[in-house]
């Protein structure tokens, strides 16, 4: 509006700034893009990794499980329940239940100062953890992108291939040179349990991401590697398998990939 205020000069001298100051930003533009792109080739982005500890003696647990179905089926996110087994002498024995779930839960509680375990419970990329039937808190934490590792996974002849590129300096630094394990994590996409007795005596639950079998492939330095496992070594009922990649100790998780198996 000030423009038609000034004289015919000022006009000509503010279209003519106006134009350098739009031939200015235009190649700021194409330079921020380029140092973005550059910065892109450098990162990996992965899901977020959400791992529900739940089961099926446990009557808080349903709406958790049915959260854990709606997540997986974002792209975003890699959503993992591991059944665990001390709720089995209440009545009912959960069928998926797992000793390895209870020992990765309760190492969890150790790193993240939690006085017990407890169902259901969600950790999010093995550094945050929430109630697992709440939602919100949840939905916030899964918000954002997530950088890391560059993890390939394929099939073939009978074998899941798992690559994993070399990590970047910045990463590097941030692990101040400990190794990763390298986790297997084979699971059933979906599955649906009646339950005769214990706290959900009567119910039938449908459970989703069911991990169904867990073991290490090895340690990872930062090196350009490659690891396999043979398909028919995972539980048959086994629909996927997913790979973790984890700092000793169960540090904060920083590669993770999933593939369907049929």
């Amino acid at each position: 509006m000030l423009q038609f205020l000034l004289p015919a000069s000022g006009l000509l001298y503010i279209s003519r700034l106006d134009e350098h100051m739009r031939f200015s930003l235009h190649h700021y533009l194409i330079a921020g893009a380029l140092l973005s792109g550059a910065v892109m080739a450098h990162a990996q982005s992965r899901p977020a990794v959400v791992e529900l500890f739940t089961s099926q003696g446990c009557s808080s647990c349903p709406p958790a499980d049915t959260y854990i179905g709606e997540l997986a089926q974002r792209r975003d996110v890699l959503a993992l329940s591991f059944h665990v087994d001390y709720w089995d002498d209440q009545g009912w024995r959960d069928r998926f239940g797992l000793p390895e779930a209870v020992q990765r839960q309760r190492e969890y509680a150790k790193i993240l100062r939690l006085p017990s375990v407890y169902t259901p419970q969600v950790v999010i990329d093995g550094r945050d953890n929430f109630v697992g039937n709440d939602r919100a808190s949840i939905g916030r934490a899964l918000t954002g992108t997530r950088g890391g590792v560059a993890v390939a996974l394929s099939v073939h002849d009978g074998d899941v291939l798992v690559d994993l590129g070399e990590q970047q300096p910045d990463w590097a630094a941030r692990q101040k040179g400990a190794p990763s394990d390298v986790l297997l994590v084979a699971y059933l996409r979906t599955a649906v349990s009646s339950i005769g007795r214990g706290e959900n005596a009567g119910r039938t639950l449908k459970e989703f991401n069911i991990v169904r079998g867990f073991r290490s492939l090895g340690r990872w330095s930062g090196q350009k590697q490659q690891y396999r496992s043979r398909v028919d070594s995972f539980p048959p009922d086994a629909t996927d398998v997913a790979v973790l990649v984890q700092p000793v100790r169960q540090a904060p998780i920083i590669g993770a990939a999933t593939i369907a198996l049929r």
